[in-house]
């Protein structure tokens, strides 16, 4: 157990919370007591541009799971870690609860809790032979219908192979992060966050034998929308950023060369999160 050296720390605060109004400057305060300076960063947005000074060796995210989505784009090529307070009850990627805020602090100053290095995906889309757009996400990535008519035609490649042709109301592809998030609703599996793999996930397929399919993060995963489609569609990354596709376009995901690092909670651990917001406890059993 080693003190982490800490200096300068940046609060980011989802002012649309009225808790992140007073929590902000609280943990402000602390921080100044222990002699770190602090910025606190009010943002109302998730395309608010984040600015992030030199020298910052620490995020602290006061919100939910979307908050860390807009600070993990942010951040992904710094390497800063992010320490997530939940100002409601812990999400899925926001384990740290409001009143542990003061001891999750100690606790990464002291060098007494891990971070986790979080699998990103890059986007990128490519028309005309061309780059249009370029982006990063935590969690997932979709290619979906933007019209009235719901069933859209895409041609996937993994790797160098043709791995089929869909026809559906969209496609997912997640990180384990995002594997509890879109992915899951659509009936994809729950990965540990520590694997290194990605999730390709039809959404609604119109034949009923395309499943999810879980494959190496090393992959590089390629869906062009042919032509001759009967709707608008939109590419989403983790549900903040949107871009409209047009046919002949070609979306490649892969891996991010950065990852989003996440301090962990020394009072609960993925599964028992899993556990407890999937209600897995039932109440049958008790250790």
């Amino acid at each position: 157990m080693e003190q982490r050296s800490v200096q300068r720390v940046l609060i980011i605060a989802n002012w649309r919370k009225e808790a992140s109004h007073t929590l902000s400057q609280t943990i402000a305060d602390y921080l100044q007591e222990k002699g770190i300076t602090s910025t606190i960063f009010r943002t109302n947005a998730e395309d608010e541009v984040l600015q992030v000074e030199k020298g910052t060796d620490l995020v602290i995210c006061l919100g939910g799971d979307g908050t860390v989505l807009y600070c993990a784009r942010y951040l992904q090529d710094h390497g800063i870690p992010i320490l997530a307070i939940n100002l409601g009850t812990f999400g899925f990627i926001t384990e740290i609860s409001v009143d542990e805020w003061q001891e999750a602090i100690d606790f990464y100053l002291e060098g007494r809790n891990c971070i986790s290095r979080r699998l990103m995906i890059r986007v990128s889309v490519i028309r005309d032979g061309g780059k249009v757009f370029y982006a990063h996400a935590l969690n997932e990535m979709v290619v979906s219908s933007s019209g009235i008519s719901k069933v859209i035609s895409m041609a996937l490649r993994i790797g160098d192979t043709e791995a089929g042709f869909f026809r559906s109301d969209g496609i997912i592809v997640a990180t384990p992060t995002g594997s509890t998030g879109y992915s899951l609703a659509a009936g994809g599996p729950i990965l540990d966050v520590d694997l290194s793999t990605l999730i390709i996930t039809p959404i609604c397929p119109f034949t009923l034998s395309n499943r999810p399919l879980v494959v190496s993060g090393e992959s590089n995963i390629t869906i062009t929308i042919p032509s001759g489609q009967r709707t608008g569609i939109s590419l989403s990354l983790d549900g903040q950023q949107n871009f409209p596709l047009m046919e002949e376009d070609v979306v490649i995901v892969e891996k991010s060369r950065s990852k989003a690092l996440l301090v962990t909670s020394k009072r609960r651990n993925y599964i028992e999160v899993l556990r407890d917001k999937l209600n897995w406890s039932g109440g049958g059993f008790h250790a």
